[in-house]
This record gives C-alpha cells, sequence and structure tokens, in this order.
C-alpha cells in the first residue's frame, strides 16, 4: 500500500499554509496550533523527527495591524512580518510546552539555501536541533527578503527544507481536502486524486489557480513543491490540515488527501546529485588506512588525509585521491581549506583544541561522500 511509505516515515517535514494557521486572516487559530502540537508530540513519542514549516507572520501582522488587504510594497510586507513574527513564535512555544518540547525559530532566505557555506550551517542546525529533541519552526525572513531572495511561497520553503534535512516526507496541510482533477469550486464532476506520481506533468495542469489574499500560493505551488521534494527522495501528501488527527492519522498509514510519490531513493538522489553535479574545488590525499576506511562505509576522519591541495570553502566539492593521484571518492567538506591543512594528519578530538571550534569531527561524513 502507498500510504504505508508515510508510515515508514521517520523524519517529516510538516507545512502548514497562512489560511489555516490565520483561520483565513481572521487572526492566530490557537485551538488549530494547539492541536497540530499535540499530533506532533505524537509522532515524536512514538520516535519520528518532525520539522514544521510555518506560514503566517505576513498574515498575522496584517490582523495586528488591522489590515484587511495584503500590501504590495516590500517594506510593508516586511513590517507585517516583523510584527506578526513575534506572536507567532509566542503561540508555538507555549502550544508545544504544554507536552515539554522546546521550539526553536529557524528563518531562512532563498540566499542561505544558495550559498553552500550557510547551507551546509542551515542543515547542520537543523540535524543538531532534532537530535536535541527540539522542534525547529521554519519560516522565510520575511522581515528581510526582498524580491531577488523571496522563496516565492512557504510550499516550496517546504520542499527546500525536505532535501535540506533529507526527510522522507513532506506534508503540506492546506484549506483544501487535496490535488482534484479541476476547480471543485467551479468544476462538480472534478474528483479527488488519491495517488500520482510527482512530477508528472499533467498535475501542473489540473493545479492551475492562484491562492488567496492572505496566501501567495495555490495548489499549483503545492505541486511544483511536490516535484522538487522528490528529487532528494521525499514523497508528499497534501491534505486538509482540518481533517481529526490529520497528522497522526497519516503518520499511521492511513490514506487521506492526494499522495505524491517520488520515485528516487533519497540514498539514490543524494549519491546521484554528488557524483555527477558537483564541480571539485580540491583534492585530499589520503592514506591506506583512510581509503580501506572509505571503501568500508565509514567517514573520512583528518587523521587519514596527507596532503590538502586547492583552495576552498567549507561545503565544497572535492575528491579524495590516492598517492598516485587516483580519485576513490569525492565529496563534501566540513572545513575549508586552510583549516584542513592545520587539522590534518591529526585526530578528531584534537580538531577544537586547534582551531578554536570544531564543525564536526568528520573531514568529509560518509553521508555526503561517494565512492568513485
Amino acid at each position: 500500500m502507498a500510504s504505508s511509505r508515510i508510515a515508514a516515515a521517520r523524519r517529516l517535514v510538516i507545512k502548514a499554509g497562512s489560511a489555516l494557521i490565520t483561520n483565513n486572516g481572521q487572526g492566530l487559530d490557537l485551538a488549530a496550533i494547539d492541536e497540530w502540537a499535540r499530533q506532533i508530540a505524537e509522532l515524536r513519542k512514538a520516535g519520528k523527527q518532525v520539522i514544521l514549516v510555518s506560514s503566517g507572520a505576513i498574515a498575522c501582522g496584517m490582523q495586528r495591524l488591522g489590515w484587511r488587504k495584503r500590501p504590495h510594497a516590500v517594506h510593508e510586507l516586511q513590517a507585517a512580518a516583523a510584527v506578526g513574527q513575534m506572536g507567532l513564535v509566542q503561540v508555538y512555544e507555549r502550544a508545544f510546552a504544554q507536552y515539554s518540547l522546546h521550539t526553536a525559530q529557524v528563518l531562512l532566505t532563498h540566499d542561505d539555501l544558495a550559498d553552500r557555506k550557510r547551507y551546509l550551517n542551515a542543515r547542520s542546525t537543523l540535524n543538531t536541533l532534532l537530535r536535541f529533541g527540539v522542534v525547529p519552526i521554519v519560516n522565510e525572513n520575511d522581515t528581510v527578503v526582498t524580491d531577488e531572495i523571496k522563496f516565492g511561497d512557504n510550499d516550496t520553503l517546504g520542499a527546500l527544507v525536505a532535501n535540506l534535512v533529507e526527510a522522507d516526507c513532506l506534508i503540506i496541510l492546506t484549506d483544501q481536502q487535496g490535488l482534484f482533477t479541476a476547480d471543485p469550486r467551479k468544476d462538480g464532476t472534478a474528483t479527488l486524486i488519491a495517488e500520482a506520481r510527482a512530477g508528472l506533468p499533467a498535475l501542473e495542469a489540473m493545479a492551475g489557480g492562484a491562492g488567496t489574499h492572505i496566501a501567495r500560493g495555490g495548489m499549483i505551488t503545492k505541486v511544483i513543491a511536490a516535484k522538487r521534494a522528490a528529487g532528494s527522495g521525499a514523497h508528499t501528501v497534501i491534505a486538509d490540515g482540518r481533517e481529526p488527527d490529520v497528522i497522526v492519522r497519516l503518520a499511521r498509514g492511513e490514506a487521506l488527501g492526494t499522495l505524491l510519490i517520488s520515485e528516487t531513493p533519497p540514498l539514490t538522489a543524494r549519491k546521484q546529485w554528488l557524483a555527477d553535479h558537483l564541480q571539485l574545488n580540491g583534492r585530499l590525499i589520503l592514506d591506506s588506512g583512510a581509503i580501506n576506511a572509505l571503501r568500508e562505509g565509514k567517514s573520512l576522519l583528518p587523521i587519514g588525509v596527507v596532503t590538502v591541495r586547492g583552495n576552498f570553502e567549507r561545503g565544497a566539492a572535492v575528491a579524495c585521491v590516492t598517492d598516485d593521484g587516483h580519485e576513490i571518492a569525492r565529496g563534501l567538506i566540513n572545513y575549508g581549506s586552510s583549516d584542513s591543512r592545520r587539522i590534518a594528519r591529526r585526530a578528531s578530538q584534537e580538531i577544537e583544541s586547534i582551531l578554536g571550534y570544531i564543525e564536526e569531527p568528520e573531514m568529509i561524513h560518509r553521508d555526503n561522500l561517494i565512492l568513485t
């Protein structure tokens, strides 16, 4: 059963839209947020990791400022976001505290994920928060965005976060039952699409249409987000956020809404990306012990690096080579070239004393490395 793929998911990104969070612009829907917090707490007890991507800052700010129409001027949108984010964070903190869960506010812009170093920093932060049992609340940093760096909608942000943390599943909660063959508000013959392959061109045609005056997205942005998430192996569910126990029921494998399936296994997607789509910025010459460790599926530790060649920043793609120049692997390095040279041939426990800080104990983690 296809929905069992969602039940098997261990790491989920859940995106809730503005119309849901603000009850169609009437103000923050405290009861709905409390209910989602309760359901996410159940998933946490079941051993699942959850990141919540939340819209609503601008909509909340509009309500607080008494604005009925979404402004067009960027500085007014930024002001609304600044006012609204305060209320949004307070509500989430209170809602999750009822279940003894800590939350963390993470605000991102497109630049954060386009820049390789900031991308890795965001990834490390989110992974660390999940490891500590914290529920990250992610939103676009609307207080500083300009037209050039907007994600465009939080459906896209949800997909990018799913890719960033290699989530198994993206759940998009909306005010609609799911994706229909046509707009059910205009066509009485429209039927719900229970399951389809993410990225099918026909889906975008069916999903055409704009969002509301509160939200920027519509069903089309959700279909495109599912296609983007599928590239890293994540399945997507589009479901009605007002459906009772919707998150828990989906996590148990119940068929709700529209399931858009990724046909790319997560590991395959990431390894293929590493193998085919990165320019190599440097070379690490390894000793025989490190070479054997990589071939056994282990991470690359600094002690196994004999020489560092090239100039690169943290997060760059580098080649791992033998002393005669034969490439055996490539991956994303956790330290820039200068720091890599300083810790080469040294034990991981010495990194902090040498550099004054530690990013990771590995030079390249096995998840960011592929044999060639």
